[in-house]
Formats: structure tokens, C-alpha cells, sequence
């Protein structure tokens, strides 16, 4: 059997193969309610084989979110709308996981895909929040938190799990990545507080770890949980890897399961060295040093790649983002590309090359 199509148990749940579709924002909610759009495209990773669906970042505020038209779990219409989703991914016998997320300073821009980056007041701009007074290149100035406001998120994020529990969902991520609230807290290059939220590293993990350990009091010993973080700010004096390794060493003593390894984001202006697997690098160090899972994210699409990495010990799962998108069967092309047999949905099975006895 081959390493991608092995089975990986994680507390309570297993997961039938280690090929996993990486959480990818839609820009197609409904204050923070998903519908068919989302059930179509989650769907069909799920008709596709993959061992695990990673919905996209869902604010646990309507502040929370990048965009207007992000998804959300805050309300119950939330919870109604996410569970058609996950019932339906269970039929098909894979995974399905909610990455929980605030967008910080970075909250309140519109949709890749329009004519301007900031939303205006008439199109129900709000406020971003962030560690400290300091804006991403081109965007508003965000008001800093209060100790009070950070008290206040922790409990938003804890109620955001118990929603996705009843929601149907097998595990939660919190999103620590991509220059949003919990990066923002984390790099020096955003972080500029004077209290206990700020300066040092134990300062600086301080909220994010206030966070995991609300949630898995709220989701109990047998959920799943992991953490997204950006490994790297590709910018002197910014988060790095050595620090990522020892955020990944308290995050597995907090009882943190898998670290979902990326980078960049919180820099605009950053050089990174894009390609096939930049960031595995990243993923295989964290999993040696700090001796937690990982899965690794970043331009993967071939299955031969995907198989090598866990092969080579760098991760425990692939994670695939563009080429899920593009091929939302990958995982059954996959399979027959590396001599596997696997399951098929029935409906599917009149395509397959490779049979079993």
C-alpha cells in the first residue's frame, strides 16, 4: 500500500487516506451563511476520494471575516447551513473539518474578483482589529485590542466550536496563518504591544494558546484539532521557522494534534521562493524538531510528489489546495496512478481503470 493511501487515525477519528483537500476561501456566503454553491464544491472532494475536507476560514464574528461574503459560524442559521454540508460528505465516507478564523487587520476588503481592494462604508465596511495600530500595505489603520476585546474574542472562538460540533464537523483548525488575528499576534513585525500579549514569544502565543485550550475543553478529548500556521514571514526580524518550531512544541503540549504548516502573508512586500512543495521544508522540520503531525500545503499536485513527501517522513498528510480546484477527483486519479484500488462512489465506478478482485 502506498503511503498516501494509507489510513491515519488521529484521536477518534480515522481517515481513510492521507490525500486532504486544504481549506479555500468561496467568497460565495450570505452574512457568513453558506448554500448551494458550497455544497456542490465541497462535495464533490468528497465524490473525489479525499480522506479529509477542509472547509474554508469561518469567522466566529461578522468582524472576523476578510469579506462580506465570507462564511461564518456565530449564528445558528450558520449551523443549519454547514450541517447539509457535512451530511452530505458523510455519505461519501470521507473527513470534514471547519478552520476557524479571524482576519484581524485584514478584515474588510471585498472579493478577489472585484474592481477594488477596500470596501466602502456603503458596502458595510467595518473596522479591522489587529494586536497593534499597524496596517498591511495598502489598507486602513486597525484599532488595537483591548485586553477586554482579546478576553471577548476567546470566548467567541469557544462558542464557534461548540457550533461546529452540532454543525456535523469530525474536527476543528484554528487559523493562525496568512498574516490574519492569531499571525498578526505572533510576528514582531505586527505585534508591537507593550503587555502581555506582546514582546516576548511566550507573550506573543499567548491568545492563540488562550484559544486552543477554550476549544478543547468545548470539544473534548476525542475531536481532533489542529492549527494552520505560516511558518516563515520571508522578511528579517518576522516570524521564522525557529519560532514556528517552538509555537509547534507548546501547541502539542496543549493538546494541539496536527500543525498544518504554510507560510507568508503577514508581509506584502515579501520575496518567497515559490515552486512545487516550497513549503515542505518547512513541514519536515516541524514534524523532527517539535515531534508533532504535520501536513504539508504549497503547490503539490502531483501524486508521485504527494506519495514522496510522506515517504520521506516530511509530513504525515497532503494537503491540496490549486489542484483540488481544478481536479476535484484528484484523489481516484490518483489512487489509479500509483496502482492503487480503492473505494469509488458506485456512480463512478463505470470510469475506473483499475479493479479490485
Amino acid at each position: 500500500m502506498t503511503k498516501l493511501f494509507s489510513p491515519l487515525t488521529i484521536r477518534s477519528t480515522t481517515f481513510a487516506n492521507r490525500a486532504w483537500v486544504s481549506p479555500m476561501c468561496q467568497y460565495s456566503a450570505t452574512n457568513g451563511v453558506v448554500g448551494p454553491w458550497h455544497l456542490v464544491h465541497l462535495g464533490s472532494f468528497a465524490t473525489g476520494g479525499a480522506g479529509l475536507v477542509m472547509a474554508e476560514a469561518s469567522a466566529v464574528t461578522p468582524e472576523g471575516r476578510i469579506t462580506n461574503a465570507c462564511a461564518g459560524l456565530w449564528d445558528e442559521e450558520q449551523v443549519a447551513a454547514w450541517r447539509a454540508v457535512t451530511d452530505f460528505i458523510h455519505t461519501q465516507a470521507s473527513k470534514v473539518g471547519i478552520q476557524l478564523a479571524h482576519a484581524g487587520r485584514k478584515a474588510s476588503t471585498m472579493r478577489p474578483w472585484d474592481d477594488h481592494v477596500i470596501a466602502t462604508e456603503s458596502e458595510g465596511a467595518w473596522e479591522a482589529v489587529a494586536p497593534s495600530a499597524l496596517a498591511f500595505d495598502g489598507y486602513p489603520v486597525p484599532h488595537a485590542l483591548s485586553l477586554a476585546e482579546i478576553d471577548a474574542l476567546v470566548g467567541h472562538f469557544a462558542d464557534a466550536a461548540d457550533r461546529a460540533l452540532r454543525a456535523g464537523f469530525d474536527l476543528v483548525e484554528i487559523h493562525a496563518a496568512h498574516g490574519y488575528l492569531f499571525h498578526e499576534f505572533l510576528s514582531p513585525l505586527s505585534n508591537q504591544r507593550h503587555d502581555d500579549y506582546g514582546g516576548s514569544l511566550e507573550n506573543r502565543s499567548r491568545f492563540l494558546l488562550r484559544v486552543v485550550g477554550v476549544i478543547r475543553d468545548r470539544i473534548g478529548d476525542d475531536t481532533p484539532l489542529f492549527v494552520r500556521i505560516s511558518a516563515s514571514d520571508y522578511t528579517e526580524g518576522g516570524w521564522d521557522i525557529d519560532q514556528s518550531v517552538e509555537l509547534a512544541k507548546i501547541l502539542r503540549d496543549a493538546s494541539v494534534d496536527l500543525i498544518d504548516v504554510s507560510s507568508g502573508g503577514n508581509v506584502a512586500a515579501a520575496t518567497i521562493p515559490v515552486g512545487p512543495g516550497y513549503q515542505v521544508s518547512f513541514a519536515h522540520e516541524i514534524r523532527d524538531k517539535a515531534s508533532i503531525a504535520t501536513s504539508a500545503v504549497g503547490l503539490i499536485s502531483e501524486p508521485t510528489h504527494a506519495e514522496q513527501i510522506l515517504q520521506d517522513g516530511s509530513a504525515d498528510a497532503v494537503m491540496l489546495a490549486r489542484a483540488s480546484l481544478r481536479h476535484p477527483r484528484w484523489a481516484l486519479n490518483a489512487a489509479e496512478s500509483l496502482g492503487e484500488v480503492i473505494a469509488w462512489p458506485v456512480q463512478f465506478d463505470r470510469a475506473r481503470t483499475l479493479r479490485g478482485p
